[in-house]
């Protein structure tokens, strides 16, 4: 089990090294590019800077929360409450960049209508869908281990 989730560990670090040099890298570029587009429309600008910054800082927390997740695993305590809690913050995090990013939408729009690269709105959508499907699938999870903690439970009590 430990080099399974060793697997996992090096993925999440991958993660969050490719999130980082996103927000480092692309995100101040398309920003600059946005508002240079834009005819120096500077509110929608930040408002698509702050929407982006927050997301990203959700995107970490999840990868924290599975990283908790993991240390569960690793110490048998997979099928417990905390581990139920965990993947609870991971849909609630992952409903949270969803909604940030269907919000920025129409500012995608926007831009995608003056710099006429539609494009950019497909971008967009699977920037909101992403995370949604993410939340969904922790969603299901976490309904399925409740529902083995609580057959686990009865089994103790019956035994």
């Amino acid at each position: 089990m430990k080099s399974k989730t060793v697997f996992l560990r090096i993925t999440i670090l991958l993660m969050g090294l490719a999130m980082l040099a996103f927000c480092i890298f692309v995100i101040p570029h398309f920003l600059l590019g946005f508002y240079k587009t834009m005819s120096g429309v500077l509110v929608q600008s930040l408002l698509l800077g702050v929407g982006c910054a927050v997301a990203a800082v959700l995107f970490f927390l999840v990868l924290g929360e599975a990283w908790k997740l993991l240390n569960y695993i690793d110490h048998d305590s997979a099928f417990s409450q905390i581990a139920v809690d965990a993947l609870r913050r991971i849909k609630y995090f992952a409903y949270s960049i969803c909604g940030i990013f269907i919000l920025e939408l129409p500012v995608f729009y926007i831009f995608a209508e003056k710099d006429d690269a539609p494009g950019l709105i497909i971008i967009g959508i699977i920037f909101a869908g992403a995370p949604l499907v993410i939340a969904i699938f922790a969603n299901l999870l976490q309904i399925l281990l409740q529902r083995a903690i609580e057959i686990k439970s009865e089994n103790d009590l019956t035994i």
